[in-house]
């Protein structure tokens, strides 16, 4: 049922800067709160990422009331706020965690009656099967898809709709409910005013200002309204920036806005800045967003704004190493601190190493999530002793056995985690384990996190964000076991909780939970680029611009091939756009340059995200890329076509940087790598000069070499270190051939 709402839609044009769209933001809220009052204004976000610095930015803003009194703005999202509402309803409901669905989806699958296609059992020896197939069913929660309303879906997706209404079937008898349920379920109690929910939900505001309307799918405007029947509605959005709604749901917001029944209004951005402190890849922004040119200098004097930066490197770990030592750089010349730099990755998976490597490079970062469980040493830590006290549960002396054997096997889990437990805890012994065993699982990790100080030595040997993901990992597990002693779905003792753990464990996707990007001890925020649409720092570093990247070769799903995808019609998902549906929603795409409708439409998505990328930089943009193998010895700077875009555009200009050139060494790893390179480095320098003709002065390569051996001898170096130098020099010289 097409939602109908009654208000105004007032929408900003191309992607203006952050600081524009939350004082925009600002002066909306400010009406309102002068009419109803601060405390009768709901301000509703629709996604989670980017509402601190929402918050932030009407809490700085000028809004000082007439009377003097200060101002507190009500700020949700709106799945938090259908969660409320859910709540409200039945206090007594739990909302289903991420490692429960896991467990309980598993279970539902493995005891499926209908058979499995032959595809999708060949496809479930992939490794990303499971969690591919796991995004699909959230999306199909998230728009309430029933086997039951499809006409005739292919058999794949017919088998996965079924296991999905099974399961939610299994949620209802349990009391539980899925947190990509709650906005739906909410729909249906407010639209019902199930136990007079509405009346009771909507007393406490008179209007709702829902921000980030563009991406306002059909359950949410449904959801908004039921929530303002009585109240006065006002939504913000912005053109061309929709990604998330568009990837469901073709249309510009107008759109949408004028179908749902809203007054559109044009809004043009209040400035907080003079032009010459506008960004100076704005006209970029723009380009990328609309497919605008920038507007031709009228002198030559004028100033485009249409420049940006561009790193490119050999390869995908030296464009971190780049970036690392460009941040070095604008701190040492502008004075910025770490948390004005973001560095964003065109996927959240990609987030833990590039934190790792700029951290290996001196950067330190400020990004707090939850990594994979499988990356976590504490998690890995409780698993091991899970699994040692399922052994004790089974043979009471075989710990002691396998503790004292002088061998044993490499793939015997009991003796890798005595030895994981013996490397991490000082004075560790299976009697440990017997001490810290009880009948309550939850209660025994516990004893073993207080016995053993895990917490304390966490703090003691960790950087302070891992010690924070740690301690999250800690808790994860905790609430693992407390699940596993309450419900019927395994057993309450440890084979039960190993069963649970090692499925959470081997399915769990990194930062899949709330991700912090401002803790108070500051950092270079490393996140997706979803995360900036509504984020802004001096510096942004987009990484990984190759082609394969932006747009990409895979869209949507990596479960079916995208032939398939085409003819899925049932998919949650934009499979067959009509020309039409794609120059509505993309102003930058013009009916004869389409050639697959499907690809062509994903691809214009990913455009926008390098837009909303690109326009978190305040101050300076830099478009990061590197060279990826293409067969063979051959190797390609293979761009992404956005870029290459971009430099054929007149008025739109990417300067090369050489983050390398005169610039400090920082951080440890980078020093050594520095270190070792020195020999081989220099010693083909000279040889280069040979082979060319040319006269390479040996007294620089003396010198630098008695400099070396200087360090080597008399300065505080590890033995290894001086080995490894050592063979460096053997290796230019030809004295060393390794063997492969």
């Amino acid at each position: 049922m097409p939602p109908t709402l009654e208000g105004t839609c007032k929408l900003l044009p191309a992607p203006a800067p952050g600081s524009d769209v939350f004082a925009a933001v600002a002066s909306e809220y400010a009406a309102l709160a002068d009419e109803y009052g601060p405390r009768n204004v709901l301000v509703l976000k629709r996604h989670p990422t980017g509402l601190e610095s929402l918050t932030e930015a009407l809490a700085d803003a000028d809004l000082a009331r007439a009377d003097g009194g200060p101002r507190s703005p009500r700020i949700e999202s709106l799945p938090e706020h259908a969660s409320k509402t859910i709540e409200e309803y039945d206090p007594t409901l739990d909302r289903l965690e991420y490692e429960e669905r896991i467990e309980l989806i598993s279970l539902v699958i493995d005891g499926a009656s209908r058979s499995v296609p032959d595809y999708l059992e060949r496809a479930a020896a992939h490794e990303s099967f499971t969690r591919d197939v796991g995004q699909l069913l959230l999306a199909a929660t998230r728009q309430r898809l029933r086997l039951d309303d499809l006409d005739d879906p292919h058999d794949c997706l017919a088998f996965l709709y079924a296991m999905n209404d099974r399961f939610h079937a299994e949620l209802d008898d349990r009391g539980y409910v899925e947190r990509a349920d709650v906005i739906p379920q909410a729909v249906d109690l407010l639209e019902a005013d199930a136990d007079g929910l509405r009346t009771r939900v909507t007393a406490s505001f008179d209007a709702i200002l829902a921000v980030e309307f563009e991406e306002y799918r059909q359950l949410d405007r449904r959801y908004l309204a039921a929530l303002t029947r009585d109240a006065e509605l006002v939504c913000l959005g912005e053109r061309h920036v929709s990604v998330e709604r568009t990837r469901v749901e073709p249309g510009s917001v107008d759109e949408i806005a004028a179908a749902a029944g809203l007054t559109v209004e044009s809004l043009e951005p209040e400035t907080v800045r003079t032009t010459d402190a506008r960004p100076p890849h704005q006209s970029i922004v723009r380009f990328l967003a609309t497919g605008e040119p920038p507007e031709q200098p009228t002198t030559a004097d004028s100033d485009p704004r249409g420049c940006a930066r561009r790193i490119r490197t050999e390869t995908a770990r030296e464009q971190v190493r780049a970036v690392a030592t460009e941040i070095q750089s604008l701190r040492d010349r502008h004075g910025w601190s770490y948390d004005a730099f973001a560095v964003a990755a065109p996927r959240i998976e990609r987030v833990p190493e590039i934190r790792r490597r700029l951290r290996d490079a001196g950067v330190p970062t400020a990004t707090i999530g939850t990594p994979s469980l499988a990356e976590d040493p504490a998690v890995n830590e409780l698993y091991a002793v899970v699994t040692c006290q399922c052994e004790r549960d089974r043979d009471g002396d075989s710990l002691e056995r396998l503790a004292s054997a002088t061998t044993q096997g490499a793939s015997d889990p009991r003796a890798a985690s005595i030895d994981r437990l013996r490397a991490r805890v000082p004075d560790f012994s299976p009697a440990l384990l017997a001490d810290t065993a009880g009948a309550s699982v939850r209660r025994s990790l516990e004893r073993w996190i207080r016995r053993t100080d895990l917490k304390d030595r966490i703090a003691r040997e960790e950087e302070w964000v891992d010690a924070r993901e740690q301690y999250e990992g800690i808790r994860r597990v905790l609430e693992i076991a407390d699940f596993v002693e309450e419900t019927d779905l395994v057993g309450p003792d440890w084979q039960g909780l190993r069963r649970m753990l090692r499925r959470t464990i081997r399915y769990d996707a990194p930062y899949v939970h709330a991700v912090e990007t401002r803790p108070p001890t500051g950092g270079v925020t490393v996140c997706a680029i979803d995360d900036l649409k509504y984020d802004s720092r001096n510096a942004v570093f987009l990484l990984d611009l190759i082609d394969e990247t932006y747009p990409g070769e895979q869209f949507l799903t990596q479960l079916f091939p995208q032939a398939w995808l085409r003819q899925m019609t049932a998919y949650p998902a934009v499979t067959d756009p009509s020309l039409e549906a794609i120059t509505d929603t993309f102003a930058t795409v013009d009916t004869a340059d389409v050639g697959d409708p499907f690809e062509t439409y994903h691809a214009q998505r990913s455009r926008r995200q390098l837009a909303l990328g690109a326009r978190a930089a305040e101050r300076a943009l830099y478009c990061c890329s590197y060279e990826r193998g293409a067969g063979g010895l051959r190797r390609s700077y293979d761009e992404s076509r956005y870029l290459q875009l971009i430099d054929a555009t007149p008025g739109l200009t990417l300067a090369d940087v050489d983050a390398s050139a005169g610039v400090a060494i920082h951080g440890e790893t980078n020093a050594l790598e520095a270190l070792l390179a020195q020999p081989r480095g220099e010693l083909e320098r000279v040889l280069r000069k040979a082979s060319t003709g040319g006269e390479a002065d040996l007294g620089e390569t003396e010198a630098l070499f008695e400099e070396i051996a200087v360090v080597l001898e008399e300065g505080d170096v590890d033995a290894d270190l001086a080995d490894a130098v050592r063979s460096q020099f053997e290796f230019a010289a030809g004295e060393v051939v390794r063997d492969d």
